[in-house]
């Protein structure tokens, strides 16, 4: 990119991408030649899991998490470089680049340091510095720096012209002349800062007569913490009290015993105070360049850096939620009825068959201020009798719990039915959105999200990719943080997570299309509409006739699609079909027709792959066609299941401390993992009671849906805290025990996410309905039919 300081553009180019890749190689501990591979596929058009799946050989077997990595920092380095190669035109420009300049400037390793050589350079509005300079007062600033001795008035005197009044006003620009030269000192300025960095505070005040109006940022009052040991979740809302006038932060560099910021600058510009006639002014220089210019500049260049490692790890966080929640376990097909929890506006109902088809729809008001629960009661139970329903859905947000417990007198009459909680983030921007109308012609906005939040229990993966992902609310601040990373970060999850399951092309959506490799939404359409007018594809191949779906574009999405009861049982599994020949050879091998090797494990496994490597075919991709071969399709997901509830314990009040239980993991945070345990209120597992060991990261242990067995430490029932352990063998609190911290309050998620209650295949006896709701059931003609069905 500086190529036009080279007698030959194309070796200075060459020599630039082989820097980039030469550093990304010795960031992610690999190859150059592996690196150099991934990038030329990645410039060729292949996308990530393609590359990560069918490209091993070339890569080395990167997976898809180093290549993420890798295609990041080659964004970045390519930024840098574009930036580089700005910089030395405009100083070329100027006259003043030499080759000490350029050197520095083609050593500088991040943004940070390009931009700190720069400054002197950049392009800016008259300041007191260059007003100074015009008047002929450099010399004086040189003088005075070069030879302390001097006596700054006497030799100021001799720099008074028409445009200097007097000594005084050219000892005033001379010093704004050091001023900004010391404020642009690369080395200084990155030696300050990284000195800031590990030394300094952020300090967090509330504004006068705000307290009340900003409660809400109340830990922030009076707060003050190392900006090296900030966690994202604090910067980001000490930032959001900031912005909404509410806070005042303050960058406080922490002075210490060991030399200060200013002696940093005297010591660097060779500035000492032995009592010669300019010592005195020149320290007051010194003074003057931290007080007013330095730590300015420092303070902003800091609050980028909190910010930007702040939003880093929002959105790392926001992409491992997703993750989780993209690649939750399927209920599979099953006949599921959604609840869409609501009070007045009542509960929506919708029961869709085992393909996720609609069957029928309902409004229930069970709650207040109707309070017709025998009613709705009723209406569920016909519903469940009419159309076999085995799963209840029910959305996580307002009046869940109420809805929760309608559902549980359900599953009390009705053997076979589970209730699960599910998360409904995101249901309500599906209801309205174009495809939503398109998919649900005719049905009321208000019912679409009871439909969504059945099909994702049913499939989160495939109905979650409908939602913008910013829009499922797994995040923290993202309504801060760049809208771009996060799209770029949040779309490469929706990716990989889609790819790597697989995908039906013969009953996938568009929008699930649309994120298989090297499919987007036009060719998804094109897809669609070429199903709906030809029928179901009967083999891979038969996509080559889908309009505009051409070779490239078939060789990255045709191992991510799956084609059920086709021409070519291979269609079923995600080997790739440039690679049915090493098949064709393993069935000669062996001697066997497909059907009969497929699945069939002793023999696979007796095979040595080495055997079908060939000049196009290595050993990785061999290896993964035995592997899938054995298990042809497989879902990477984890199995269906739902926590098995202790009986008896129903309420907060239920819970006793050291009472061993077991129940599923709802949400993870950096502090710990809360865990529902059947009792309407999600417990905290504090990140302390996790393991023996040392956890550094509460993600290691659990994610959330992973089924848990917890003691109980303490209940605090007024607060409504309880307070778990995954180590078993902890000590509970005495029942008049203190209350723990570990009993931290779930951030505004308290009691939600709860993921299940019976399992499907429990028994239990029907207790025999009485009072109004027999009378109820009894007019629905349900009174002997729900026990038996």
């Amino acid at each position: 990119m500086a190529a036009q300081s080279s007698p030959d553009p194309r070796g200075k180019a060459e020599d630039v991408t082989t820097s980039i890749d030469q550093r990304i190689a010795e960031e992610l501990g690999v190859r150059e030649r592996q690196v150099q591979a991934a990038v030329e596929l990645l410039d060729g058009g292949a996308t990530v899991p393609f590359i990560a799946r069918y490209r091993k050989e070339a890569t080395g077997a990167l997976d898809d998490t180093q290549l993420r990595t890798l295609e990041e920092r080659l964004r970045y380095l390519r930024e840098l470089e574009e930036r580089r190669a700005v910089i030395l035109e405009s100083i070329r420009s100027q006259g003043k680049l030499d080759e000490a300049l350029e050197a520095q400037i083609m050593a500088a390793d991040s943004k940070a340091r390009l931009e700190d050589i720069y400054l002197p350079y950049k392009p800016k509005r008259r300041t007191k510095a260059q007003i100074a300079k015009e008047a002929g007062l450099e010399p004086l600033a040189d003088k005075l720096l070069g030879d302390p001795t001097l006596d700054p008035a006497e030799t100021a005197a001799g720099f008074v012209t028409e445009e200097v009044a007097d000594a005084a006003a050219a000892l005033e620009g001379a010093r704004a002349i050091l001023v900004e030269r010391f404020g642009e000192d690369a080395d200084l300025i990155g030696t300050l800062r990284e000195r800031m960095w590990s030394r300094g505070r952020l300090v967090s005040a509330v504004r006068e007569g705000k307290e009340e109006d900003g409660a809400k940022f109340s830990d922030y009052f009076g707060f003050d913490e190392p900006f090296a040991k900030l966690p994202s979740h604090r910067i980001l809302a000490m930032f959001r009290g900031e912005k909404e006038e509410i806070l005042t932060l303050n960058m406080d560099p922490q002075e210490d015993d060991e030399g200060g910021y200013e002696e940093r600058i005297a010591d660097h510009v060779g500035i000492a105070d032995h009592g010669r006639p300019a010592d005195r002014w020149l320290t007051e220089t010194v003074r003057w360049a931290w007080r007013t210019r330095i730590l300015v500049h420092l303070g902003i260049d800091l609050r980028m850096r909190l910010w930007q490692a702040a939003e880093e790890e929002a959105v790392r966080v926001f992409a491992a939620n997703l993750r989780d929640l993209l690649l939750a376990a399927p209920a599979g097909s099953r006949t599921t009825m959604g609840l869409d929890p609501g009070f007045r506006t009542g509960v929506k109902v919708a029961v869709v068959d085992a393909t996720g088809k609609v069957v029928e729809t309902a409004t229930i008001y069970p709650h207040q201020p109707q309070q017709r629960w025998d009613e709705a009661l009723a209406t569920l139970g016909a519903l469940v009798n009419k159309h076999g329903v085995e799963l209840i859905a029910i959305g996580n947000g307002t009046a869940s719990r109420e809805t929760d417990k309608l559902a549980g007198e359900l599953v009390k009459l009705v053997q076979g039915l589970t209730k699960i909680v599910v998360s409904e983030a995101g249901a309500s921007v599906y209801s309205a959105s174009a495809y939503a109308a398109q998919e649900l012609p005719g049905m009321d906005v208000s019912l679409r999200g009871a439909v969504s939040i059945a099909r994702r229990l049913q499939d989160p993966l495939a109905e979650l990719v409908k939602i913008d992902p910013k829009s499922i609310g797994v995040g923290q601040y993202q309504h801060d943080v760049s809208e771009s990373k996060l799209s770029r970060s949040l779309d490469a999850v929706v990716e990989d997570a889609v790819n790597a399951v697989g995908v039906d092309v013969n009953t996938a959506s568009a929008p699930l299309l649309t994120r298989v490799s090297g499919i987007g939404s036009g060719l998804a359409e094109n897809i669609v509409q070429h199903r709906e007018s030809h029928g179901p594809f009967g083999s891979r191949a038969a996509l080559k006739d889908v309009p505009r779906l051409g070779p490239k574009a078939f060789e990255q999405c045709a191992g991510f699609l799956r084609i059920r009861g086709g021409d070519d049982p291979l269609d079923t599994s995600s080997v790739h079909p440039e690679a049915y020949p090493v098949v064709r050879r393993i069935l000669t091998a062996t001697g066997s027709e497909l059907p009969a090797l497929i699945g069939n494990g002793s023999v696979l496994r007796s095979l040595d792959p080495r055997s079908f490597v060939d000049d196009t075919f290595g050993l990785p991709t061999v290896t993964d066609i035995l592997k899938e071969l054995e298990k042809p399709g497989r879902d990477p997901r984890p199995a269906f299941k739902t926590a098995t509830f202790a009986d008896g314990v129903e309420k907060l009040s239920d819970l006793k401390p050291g009472m061993l239980l077991e129940g599923v993991v709802t949400n993870v945070a950096a502090f710990g993992a809360f865990v529902d345990v059947g009792v309407h209120q999600d417990g905290l597992v504090h990140v302390s009671a996790m393991s023996k060991t040392f956890v550094k990261d509460p993600r290691d242990v659990v994610k959330p849906g992973d089924i848990v067995r917890v003691k109980v430490l303490e209940v605090d029932i007024p607060r409504k805290r309880i307070s778990l352990t995954l180590r078993l063998d902890d000590e509970a609190a005495p029942a008049e025990g203190r209350r723990d911290r570990q009993s931290a309050p779930r951030n505004g998620q308290g009691g939600r996410g709860r993921r299940g209650d019976q399992p499907r295949d429990r028994r239990r006896e029907q207790p025999p309905a009485t009072g109004a709701m027999a009378e109820a059931l009894r007019r629905a003609g349900l009174d002997k039919k729900l026990g038996g069905r």
